[in-house]
């Protein structure tokens, strides 16, 4: 049987040139899909604006009395009776203590006799002044006898003068029997009890009474920190209110924000050699007594106002390698670029740009994760987010 190699070979030689074909036109599908332009991604955006935010520094520190007052006793004697309730409210003036006046009262009466016979002395001497005054003119008495009814007057005079200063004197210890509240405030405990024996100035005070509306908060401040906002202020980044008061909120140990804001009254003259850190002094009003003395605390203080600060969303920026700041932002091309920004601190739920942004520039802050650095966007405008209110801002160094 004779095979016919010709017909044989022809199916075979269809079938490789139909793969040929494939291939080419495979191939240059690719080629064309390589060579057309990348598709632009749509993401949101803000254009960026300088507004005026507050400097709000966020400082560690604790309550203290706005007066403080130790009760001692300025006599000695028994305590006859306590007149106060241990951690209530007492008014200046208020009786707190009765030290036994009997003893004192009896020196007050026998210094009021001494005045009254000195007065008398004086009523005599001064009648034979007088009359002896017109017996010289006449020369009825010598001029020695004249002189001396002179200084007989005078000593009594004298004597009076002493004797009245040992009345007041007398009196000022008899009404120290009355241990009366220094200043108006609370008052804590008792160190003694009725029929307690106390001493003039003693050591150990009797009670103390603290006056807490309004109240002291002092914190602390490095050194640092106050040279940095000094020269921000001079070279004009930072401007002082218009009043030049300075407001502070409180934020208490549980987390919450004290609901009444109080004022900075001064600052140390001095830095603290052991820490290099400047005590602040701010006054709060206190009528409900919630803030105690000791309390830990954390004081929210605007230090001034910069003028030309840019705030981004935190969803806007991100972090490189080294821990700088990054946003995405779209060019005049809608072309993404990452720009490293400075990041100065957060402003609730935004970011203070100091550095790196400028005035009418688009920030992504929608659709980063599908983005990267030179790719073409579709930027849509996205509607930014109010600054925070200055008395909820917490600085973020």
């Amino acid at each position: 049987m004779q095979i016919n190699r010709k017909r044989l070979y022809q199916p075979l030689a269809a079938a490789l040139a139909g793969a040929f074909l494939l291939a080419a036109c495979g191939g240059g599908q690719q080629q064309g899909q390589q060579g057309a332009a990348p598709q632009a991604t749509p993401v949101g955006v803000i254009t960026v604006q300088s507004q005026s935010v507050p400097l709000v520094t966020e400082l560690p520190g604790r309550t203290n009395p706005y007066l403080i007052a130790e009760v001692r006793p300025q006599v000695t004697g028994i305590v006859k009776k306590r007149a106060f309730n241990e951690g209530g409210e007492v008014k200046a003036g208020e009786l707190l203590y009765q030290i036994d006046p009997a003893t004192y009262q009896a020196t007050y009466d026998s210094a009021k006799a001494a005045l009254a016979r000195a007065e008398a002395n004086v009523y005599s001497a001064k009648l034979m002044a007088e009359r002896y005054a017109d017996l010289v003119k006449v020369n009825a008495v010598s001029r020695q006898a004249n002189d001396d009814a002179i200084a007989a007057l005078k000593q009594a005079e004298a004597d009076v003068a002493s004797s009245r200063a040992s009345v007041d004197s007398a009196r000022i210890n008899l009404d120290f029997t009355r241990v009366t509240a220094p200043v108006s405030g609370r008052i804590g405990r008792s160190a003694v009890t009725a029929g307690a024996l106390v001493t003039a100035n003693q050591e150990t005070a009797l009670a103390v009474v603290r006056q807490l509306d309004p109240i002291y908060v002092d914190v602390t401040q490095s050194s640092t920190e106050m040279l940095a906002l000094r020269r921000q202020f001079e070279s004009g980044n930072l401007k002082r209110n218009a009043d030049q008061s300075v407001p502070v909120k409180l934020v208490l140990e549980d987390g919450s924000e004290y609901a009444a804001s109080g004022k900075l009254a001064f600052s140390e003259v001095s830095v603290d050699e052991g820490t290099g850190s400047v005590v602040l002094r701010a006054v709060f009003p206190n009528a409900k007594n919630e803030l105690l003395p000791g309390m830990y605390v954390r004081a929210r203080i605007e230090q001034g106002v910069r003028g030309d600060a840019i705030l981004v969303p935190h969803a806007a920026v991100s972090r490189d390698a080294k821990g700088g700041a990054l946003v995405m932002v779209v060019n005049a091309e809608n072309k993404v670029e990452a720009r490293p920004v400075k990041a100065e601190r957060a402003l609730s739920e935004q970011w203070v740009i100091s550095e790196g942004l400028k005035a009418g520039e688009r920030v992504i802050v929608e659709g980063l994760q599908k983005v990267r650095p030179g790719a073409p966007v579709q930027p849509q405008d996205v509607a930014a987010a109010p600054a925070a209110a200055p008395a909820a801002a917490a600085a973020a160094k």
